[in-house]
């Protein structure tokens, strides 16, 4: 696969995690980042981090939740370096809310993160894309909700779910553009929400995956990295599980 020399990367929720991760690869493979994170500090931290390592980086501060944070970004992103060609929506959050304790707010707070952020992402950054007849969008879904259900996570699930239906549309819209719009779906990923965890439960997790190890966040980018190249201009509307063959088993 040719590298990512030139081409320009938007990392949502990049200062950490599977994020972090993403952009790790593709800074990798030669692609400029552009990190963003509801904490400046923390982006402007990741992208030194990848500066430090020979990237080109910026760390800007963001709240997908808001359109105009979300447009300056990609302003900035086409202003300083001239163009936008990958696009990584992968900001989101999965609190453990019970079914019986579950709010309206709670869930329209992980529903605007999750899906009304993505959407705004890509609603931002697709007039770059289409004014190069070039895009790879790439949103973060989850196996939890498009493929399995997890108590507790019936907002979080219901969201990713929710972004495939929208990827699936919106790929579609763009299809002569030049442009594609896909989803990856990770299972059980070792970032730092995963530290609280206790060990009954982290064993619990090793359990349930036959390769028998948690994946780590570079896995989901090296996924990331694959739809994210020129020569997946075939692939479009679809799908990619990396879990660690979590949901192949028929029963536990």
């Amino acid at each position: 696969m040719q590298r990512l020399d030139d081409q320009v990367a938007i990392v949502t929720g990049g200062a950490r995690g599977i994020g972090l991760g993403i952009a790790q690869v593709l800074a990798s493979e030669g692609a400029t980042l552009v990190l963003v994170d509801s904490d400046g500090d923390s982006a402007d931290t990741a992208a030194t981090a990848l500066v430090t390592a020979g990237a080109t980086a910026i760390g800007l501060a963001a709240d997908v939740r808001v359109r105009e944070d979300v447009e300056r970004v990609a302003a900035r992103a086409v202003e300083q370096f001239g163009r936008i060609d990958i696009l990584c929506a992968n900001a989101g959050v999965y609190p453990h809310i019970p079914l019986d304790e579950l709010t309206g707010d709670q869930w329209d707070d992980v529903m605007n993160i999750n899906v009304r952020g993505a959407l705004f992402a890509v609603q931002a950054c697709l007039p770059a894309m289409i004014a190069r007849s070039y895009g790879r969008v790439v949103l973060t879904s989850s196996i939890t909700g498009s493929v399995v259900g997890q108590p507790g996570y019936a907002h979080y699930g219901a969201s990713k779910a929710a972004m495939l239906g929208m990827m699936r549309s919106a790929a579609l819209e763009v299809a002569t553009r030049g442009i594609t719009i896909n989803a990856i779906l990770p299972g059980n990923i070792a970032t730092p929400g995963f530290a609280d965890v206790g060990p009954e439960h982290h064993d619990a997790m090793l359990r349930a995956i036959p390769l028998g190890f948690l994946g780590e966040p570079v896995d989901v980018g090296w996924a990331v990295r694959y739809l994210a190249s020129p020569e997946a201009r075939y692939v479009t509307g679809q799908t990619l599980i990396i879990d660690g063959g979590q949901v192949l088993p028929e029963s536990a």
